[in-house]
């Protein structure tokens, strides 16, 4: 039996500062102000110290891992115990071997299989409560999330106008991301010139997806023999 935490991260890795300020800003005022949801990345850890999620490469699996909340392109925020597992790390290991083959990093979409949907995935098979509503709920709003900001912001008077324009360059974050396509936010372009925040993976991370996900090394071997979750998943998997 292990305990399973939910980690919980603002989406700040964006070449510009002030587009992941404007995404700060609207996870302040639309989880912590009103309790609707934001724009964030999660990850699941069970048995080990390390957390597990899901993002897009090129090829190979889109499943990794790394120590809990140091998602180096991520902001941390904040951790929600979800409950325990009764499966054995044996059982958790094989579905991730399960998981990896299922989750290839070149099939992520940013509204409909983005890291909150492999993280429901992944405890649904645990066994435990899915994630909050709000963890997701931005990218499920889809594109009613401009409306929905001004509306808030409208009912709300301490919202003031620059939060609905913070919330529209939000929505064309979101739909340019999911539609693959060039389009430029309402925000200074990246240093590197591209026109959208990428969500590429450093090399770091490519080359741990690469070679299968890599479980924590922290954890020790089962009394029963069986196969620890801190081996690599086998490379042997198809991709």
């Amino acid at each position: 039996m292990s305990e399973v935490i939910l980690h919980i991260y603002d989406v700040t890795n964006s070449d510009s500062e002030k587009t992941n300020n404007t995404i700060v800003q609207i996870n302040k005022i639309f989880k912590d102000g009103i309790g609707f949801g934001g724009i964030f990345h999660s990850a699941v850890q069970v048995y080990g110290e390390d957390e597990w999620s899901f993002g897009f490469c090129e090829e190979g699996s889109g499943v990794f891992s790394c120590p809990f909340g140091r998602n180096p392109m991520y902001t941390y925020r904040e951790s929600i115990v979800l409950g325990k597992t009764n499966l054995t790390i044996s059982k958790v290991n094989q579905m991730l071997r399960e998981l990896s083959r299922e989750w290839p990093g070149d099939c992520y979409d940013l509204l409909s299989k983005n890291c909150n949907h492999f993280c429901n995935e992944f405890c649904d098979r645990l066994g435990v409560p899915e994630l909050p509503g709000w963890v997701n709920r931005f990218a499920n709003a889809g594109d009613t999330a401009v409306e929905i900001a001004g509306n808030t912001a409208y009912r709300f008077r301490q919202a003031k106008t620059e939060i609905v324009t913070a919330s529209k360059v939000a929505y064309q974050f979101l739909a340019g991301i999911a539609a693959n396509t060039t389009t430029a936010l309402a925000t200074d372009s990246p240093s590197s010139g591209a026109t959208t925040p990428s969500f590429q993976q450093p090399a770091w991370f490519k080359n741990l997806v690469a070679a299968g996900a890599k479980p924590s090394s922290s954890s020790g071997a089962l009394d029963n023999g069986n196969e620890d979750i801190t081996h690599n998943l086998s490379a042997d998997i198809p991709r």
